[in-house]
């Protein structure tokens, strides 16, 4: 018997699974999340939020309740980067290791910002159930199979009570651990765990006075012997959070970590002997890179850390995960509400897996930095975290225009127009308002054309009735949106007769520089493939 039928179950209700359920749940359709834990996360974890997470959040219409947990201004801790010193109380000698740059006003309409999972996700929370999502903490996957129309899952509440969940579709989001892949037989390549730590948790009131105001996001000290502790900045300092490295080859456990042996390393590692220590929490955990063979299995899909597994150097994790939520959430909408082509939700593979290699790699490249471990080609592998950011390029049939040969992450920053990035941001007038080009997509396609745009806006009707694939038209210039800071022709890359064929996510699926003598032609083809058909759907020629 089934017990409850949904449209699409989410395992795991971390950051990742929350967003999940949110962006689903902004474009219409019904979730249910289950969640082994009983709450959301006690732990200020995952702090670094970037550009393009408050991209998406933006776009859902809840970046200002993320915003607003943010304390201070943390902008500046970011810009301070990755340090090394001898002590904390060495603060003044401290050497950069890494000076990233991460967004900006010509690049983004929003800013990274630092914010501990514990707080965001209660806000996570709070607008996946507003958006209508069925949160369930305290319940736990027990099994999944399929078949041809569906998942059918088992779980087990709080009470050890046990029910069938049916549901069209279903997205592990479930860590690293993850059941769902396991269940799915997906295996995994990379190098797998590359480091044990022992994240610890503590309350030091005088830290702040001994660190003098500087600002980092991450101070790596090397006087605490046997081990290499960083101290992370953008948790706060209530508690502030370490994470010295232990080795299991050497016989270590985190049992050999009692809260004096913490106490003891903390202080070294600041230089005081008699600072006053209160040790909160310690979580023991491994740094690991591995990918996901298939992040699409026929009607169950793998997010985040169940699809890609790296070492936090360079705070990719959630974020990474959080842009798979999004990158599949408009995919699943669209298969729901029935204007996908059959190809469109392969593409989420096609797509965020190349992504996510990438990112996995970025990041061991960053901790065999910060761990002493780089040679100069490890070092000049190394990409700009705002090209990681803002600047990876999507691969597949849903970009008909793009470039197979252009690398996902690329050497420089390329934010122009062409097929396969995120819209360029260029801050427009709409009516007396202003917004940015990345406020103009959600829920459908969007053609971007200029003043003398007016063959592909006429096209752009027709083509949209007759396929049954959401469209609409933008004018940006005479008779549009006003841009307000840059030219739109200039940062895209067209001419004021051309045009940009955006998806619901931003990215650019095709690009005509110029007028074309067959609009209508043009736009029916690529549109049919960029929504996932091969060719144009043979009831709408």
């Amino acid at each position: 018997m089934t017990d409850v039928t949904i449209p699409v179950l989410i395992v795991g209700g971390g950051p990742v699974g929350l967003s999940t359920a949110l962006f689903l749940g902004c474009h219409g359709i019904r979730t249910v999340l289950v969640e082994k834990r009983d709450g959301t996360s006690l732990l200020p974890r995952a702090p670094g939020l970037q550009a393009r997470t408050m991209e998406l959040f933006r776009g859902a219409g809840f970046h200002h309740d993320v915003r607003a947990l943010e304390l201070g201004d943390s902008h500046p801790y970011f810009e301070g980067g990755i340090i090394q010193t001898t002590t904390f109380a060495e603060i003044d000698d401290a050497v950069t290791l890494e000076a990233p740059s991460l967004d900006g006003p010509k690049v983004s309409p929003e800013r990274v910002m630092g914010c501990g999972q514990d707080r965001y996700e209660r806000v996570l929370t709070a607008k996946a159930v507003e958006s209508g999502c069925d949160v369930r903490f305290s319940t736990r996957l027990v099994s999944v199979t399929q078949d041809e129309d569906g998942v059918t899952a088992i779980v087990e509440d709080g009470e050890r009570e046990r029910y069938t969940v049916r549901a069209q579709y279903l997205v592990g989001a479930d860590g690293g651990a993850s059941l769902t892949r396991r269940s799915m037989g997906v295996e995994r390549y990379g190098r797998g765990t590359v480091f044990n730590a022992l994240s610890i948790y503590f309350r030091a009131p005088k830290l702040e006075t001994i660190l003098k105001g500087r600002k980092f996001i991450l101070c790596y000290a090397t006087a605490a012997p046997g081990t290499l502790m960083g101290l992370s900045r953008l948790h706060g300092c209530d508690p502030w959070l370490a994470a010295p490295l232990y080795f299991p080859d050497k016989g270590e456990s985190p049992a050999d970590f009692p809260d004096e042996r913490c106490v003891d390393i903390i202080r070294t590692a600041t230089g005081r002997d008699d600072l006053d220590v209160e040790v909160v929490w310690k979580v023991p955990w491994e740094g690991s890179q591995l990918v996901a063979e298939r992040f699409r299995i026929d009607r169950v899909f793998l997010a985040g850390d169940a699809a890609h597994l790296h070492p936090p150097a360079g705070g990719f994790g959630a974020n990474t995960g959080i842009h798979d939520a999004h990158n599949l959430a408009w995919k699943l909408a669209a298969a729901l509400h029935g204007w996908a082509g059959p190809g469109l939700l392969d593409t989420y593979d096609a797509e965020r897996r190349r992504v996510g290699e990438a990112m996995a790699e970025q990041a061991m490249i960053r901790n065999r930095i910060r761990h002493g471990h780089a040679d100069d080609a490890t070092k000049a592998a190394m990409v700009d975290d705002i090209i990681i950011t803002l600047g990876y390029r999507y691969h597949s049939s849903a970009i008909p225009g793009g470039d197979e040969t252009a690398p996902v992450l690329g050497p420089q920053l390329d934010l122009s127009g062409a097929p396969g990035t995120r819209i360029p941001h260029v801050w427009l007038d709409s009516g007396g308002e202003r917004i940015s080009t990345i406020d103009l997509f959600w829920d459908r396609y969007v053609l971007l054309t200029g003043s003398d745009g007016g063959p592909w806006t006429d096209a752009a009707e027709r083509v949209a009735k007759q396929l049954k694939i959401p469209l609409r038209t933008e004018i940006i210039g005479k008779g549009g949106l006003k841009p307000t800071d840059w030219s739109w022709t200039d940062a895209c890359g067209v001419t004021e007769n051309g045009a940009l064929l955006v998806r619901p996510d931003a990215f650019v699926a095709w690009r005509w520089p110029k007028a074309v003598d067959d609009p209508d032609a043009e736009l029916s083809s690529v549109l049919a493939r960029a929504a996932g058909f091969q060719t144009i759907p043979e009831g709408a020629r």
